[in-house]
């Protein structure tokens, strides 16, 4: 009987054991790589090796059946070697050039578009939406499923001028994605409460603790211990609703969609930076999301039509200014749209730039 593999208290487990034999007898001694169509990756090693790597979209809740049609794609037109990277990409590697060509129609065939590499629209990274998380205000599954059909050119063909990260949040408090353009969902009326239930389910200490504004205070309704919002102070962020569902923030008609563009860790050509809100206000209607999709397309297209060679979409809109971006977009400006925090702007605008 084989013996068990030792836990890990910290850390993650070794992956040495589950790379392709090519990729591990060349570990860390690549001669170069490079593209040879969108989604496929060509590396060559010091030695003389090659090896090739198909990337492929996939939805990012998976069930059982589409694992096992991957690996089944994978032990049959490949070596059994895959991995899914952090954007909800498969990724199959092959010793082979032969092999390319079948896997990639395999991988279509079976509904995975092959793309997402160098200058296209990649997956897009999105929070769990109803199916797990407690305070969504929209399915943010969802959201992605109807984007990616209207952008699915742009993620199996490199035609924008750099590439292009995209994310949804299902709410603005638990999981605000850090994107070139990000689709967040914002409540935007203070949470509705139903007194009945208050007492029976929710500790009030830790729900008052919870606020980050101090807007919860005790009350007594109906005779009940209960709680109250001072409107004036809550800032509709929803913290309070997992310690007191009682308290509940969405709402069909006051949940609203927000777009903010030109956020990026990265920093080949300049600084990483923060996103910013260029629209608000968008309606939440699943399960397309017309209007959402219509906005994301507009500042997406004109970015790809006005960017220069390699120049991230932060990058472009900081040369053409924001003046510019509101004009090439079509976008309406509203006060509400300035940026006026200047927190923490000296620690976490780091960069690893030397100016001489």
């Amino acid at each position: 009987m084989a013996e068990m593999r030792t836990p890990i208290e910290s850390g993650v487990p070794d992956n040495k054991p589950y790379l392709h034999p090519l990729m591990l007898k060349n570990y860390g001694r690549w001669r170069y790589h490079d593209r040879p169509r969108p989604g496929v990756l060509h590396h060559v090693a010091k030695s003389g090796d090659e090896i090739w790597t198909v990337r492929a979209g996939t939805q990012r809740q998976m069930d059982l059946y589409t694992i096992r049609k991957l690996c089944d794609i994978a032990d049959q037109f490949a070596d059994g070697f895959m991995r899914f990277t952090i954007r909800s990409n498969v990724e199959i590697m092959v010793g082979k050039e032969a092999q390319v060509a079948p896997l990639i129609k395999a991988l279509a065939d079976a509904g995975f578009p092959v793309g997402g590499t160098g200058n296209s629209v990649s997956s897009i990274a999105h929070t769990q939406g109803w199916l797990h998380c407690d305070i969504p205000g929209t399915d943010a599954s969802g959201a992605v499923k109807a984007l990616m059909d209207e952008l699915i050119e742009e993620f199996t063909h490199e035609e924008m001028p750099n590439r292009v990260r995209l994310s949804t949040s299902c709410c603005e408090i638990n999981c605000g994605g850090q994107a070139d353009l990000a689709v967040v969902i914002q409540h935007t009326k203070p949470p509705k409460i139903n007194h009945d239930l208050v007492a029976n389910i929710c500790e009030r200490p830790a729900v008052i603790a919870r606020c980050p504004v101090a807007a919860i205070r005790p009350a007594l309704v109906n005779g009940k211990p209960s709680l109250e919002v001072d409107e004036k102070k809550c800032v509709c962020c929803g913290a309070c609703y997992p310690p007191c569902p009682p308290m509940q923030i969405n709402d069909p008609e006051y949940s609203k969609f927000a777009i903010w563009v030109g956020g990026k860790n990265g920093n080949a050509r300049g600084k990483p930076t923060f996103m910013k809100m260029v629209a608000a206000g968008l309606p939440n209607h699943p399960p397309r999301w017309p209007e959402v999709s219509a906005v994301v397309k507009r500042i997406l297209y004109a970015y790809k039509d006005d960017a220069r060679p390699w120049e991230r979409m932060a990058d472009w809109i900081e040369r053409i200014g924001w003046p510019r971006f509101f004009e090439k977009t079509e976008l309406p400006f509203t006060k509400y749209l300035i940026d006026d925090w200047r927190g923490s702007r000296v620690s976490l605008n780091a960069s690893t730039h030397i100016r001489f």
